[in-house]
This record gives C-alpha cells, structure tokens and sequence, in this order.
C-alpha cells in the first residue's frame, strides 16, 4: 500500500479544537463573530482606500492587497471550521483537505512578501523622500505584488505537489481544525523525509528572504531618523511604521513559533492553539492595527462619516 503513489482515504475526520459538546456553541460563537469582524475590518480597508484619493499612495495600494490577502486566507479556514462545530462528524474530503491546504500556503506566503514589500516601501520614504516618487511607480509596485502573489503560488504547488505525491491509508483522523501540512503527514504510510525537506527548505529561505528585508530596512530607517533633528520630525516618521512594525512581529512571531520550534517541544494541542492565532485573530487585527494607529486611514474614516451624516 505504501508503494501505491495514490491516495486510498477519501475523506479526512478534524478533530477540530475540542471533543466537548457543551462548548461548541460557544466557540461557534466566538469565532463567527471574529470572522465576521475579519471580513468587514479588511474589506472596508480596502473599500477606505479605494474611495479616498489620498490614500492612492504606493504604501496604501500595498495595505489594500495585505487586506486582500487577510481576507482571504481567512476564508479558507473559518468557514469549515465554524460548519464542523455544528456538526458531529468533522469530515472534510481528502480533494477538499489539500485544496484548502493550497490556499492557505498561497495567501500565507503572499502575505509574508507583502510584508517585506510594505518594510521596503517605508524604507524608501523615510531614507529617499525625494526619489520616492521616481523609485516606487505604479509599474514597480504592481510588480513587487505580483511578485508576492508569484511566490506565493510557486510555495503551494511545491509543497501541494509534494502532498499529493503521498499514499494516505489507516487511520484519518487528524488532531487539528483545518488541513495542516504537519498532521497530514502523519497519516501517510509513504515515506515523508522530502516533504519535511520541501517544509524546511522552502520555509526557510521564505522566513530568511523576507524577515533580512525587513530587518535591513527597518536598520537604515532608524540611522535616518536618529540624523533628524526636530522631536516632531522623528515621531512623524515614526508614525509611518509603527503600525507596520507591530503587523510584521505579530505575523513573524507567530511563524517562527509555529514553524522552527524545537521538535522536542512540538505538540499538536499547542499547534492547534497557536494556529487559532495564526489563522484567524491575525487577519482581525490587522485593519485595527492600521486603522487605529494612522493618522491617514483616521481621517479618511472621518471623512466618510461626516460625508454620510451630510448626506442623511
């Protein structure tokens, strides 16, 4: 069976986040409305900043598409999940299992760039405010999205491709509340060493690429604000990244604990904790984030209020 490189289970049993009836209602609940204030957090970024003409800047044309993208990646998850916890049989085909999993990689790693692209689009700001319109032309940030959508897509068909090339037979219960590629694994009866080393591989030097890009711009953004004389000057240009910087250590932070942890302090019941985070708290705060802690997106909000009240 394990030489047979086809899949023999059909569908997929999730354990989901907890076996106790009294508690998913509850949990629907919660999640249902955190999704629902996912969705219209980052949509209505997205729909801000489309309608107000000063927010038509390369840095928010980069936010809209992180918005996309938080969405997105949302959608594949908390929809089946919040399903199952009305359900008493968490089945999800093994078709339906990898193409979850497919989107998930592609959102996740796309979001990951775009981070780096949003550090580098500050860099340029804060370091070049002179040439900030000749170096970031609508031509060059289309491309630095496409880019991140690019290497989004060649992740999930690596490490997709690398799933589907395994035989699944036995047991088909995993303990978690979507297709992770780690539980997935364990029901494989072929041999897993070059997904572990696609994981690790492809992981690596995505984590690596983007967190140097962040980490060098983010270096030369504070030797430029440590040469600006005025207090005023300094917390201006402050301002701009903060709610950057703080997106960038909750998503990271959150990577590197999930993902190049020791194996001995591996555990699925800590995974399935960390990925509520990961998955879908995530995706909420960031517009909260961006919208809470910027002056722009702060008066663009304003102005569309005081536009509907004009309007009543």
């Amino acid at each position: 069976m394990g030489e047979d490189n086809h899949t023999t289970v059909k569908k997929i049993i999730l354990a989901g986040l907890t076996d106790r009836p009294e508690l998913q209602l509850p949990l629907f609940v919660t999640f249902f409305l955190i999704y629902v204030m996912t969705l219209l957090g980052n949509l209505g970024i997205i729909m801000l900043i489309r309608i107000d003409l000063q927010l038509h800047t390369p840095m928010y044309f980069f936010l809209s598409h992180l918005s996309f993208v938080d969405a997105c990646y949302s959608s594949t998850i908390a929809p089946n999940m919040l399903v199952n916890f009305l359900m008493e049989r968490k089945a999800i085909t093994s078709t339906g299992c990898f193409t979850q999993y497919s989107f998930f990689v592609v959102f996740v790693t796309t979001e990951m760039f775009l981070l780096a692209v949003m550090a580098y689009d500050r860099y340029v700001a804060i370091c070049n405010p002179l040439f900030y319109t000749v170096i970031m032309t609508k031509k060059v940030c289309v491309m630095l999205v496409a880019g991140s959508y690019l290497w989004g897509l060649v992740n999930s068909l690596v490490q997709t491709g690398g799933l589907l090339s395994l035989s699944f037979c036995g047991s088909n219960v995993i303990n978690h509340f979507y297709c992770d590629l780690t539980p997935l694994l364990k029901l494989s009866c072929s041999d897993i060493f070059i997904n572990k080393m696609l994981l690790f591989i492809f992981g690596s030097l995505f984590e690596t690429s983007t967190l140097l890009i962040i980490i060098m711009s983010y270096v030369l953004i504070i030797v430029a604000m440590l040469r600006i004389r005025s207090v005023q000057g300094r917390q201006k240009a402050f301002s701009t990244c903060a709610s950057h910087l703080m997106a960038v250590s909750i998503f990271h932070g959150t990577i590197l604990f999930m993902y190049f942890r020791p194996s001995s302090n591996y555990s699925l019941d800590t995974d399935k904790i960390a990925s509520i985070f990961y998955t879908l708290v995530i995706p909420m705060l960031n517009p909260l984030i961006y919208s809470l802690r910027n002056r722009d997106v702060k008066c663009a909000v304003r102005k569309v209020m005081e536009r509907k009240v004009f309007t009543l």
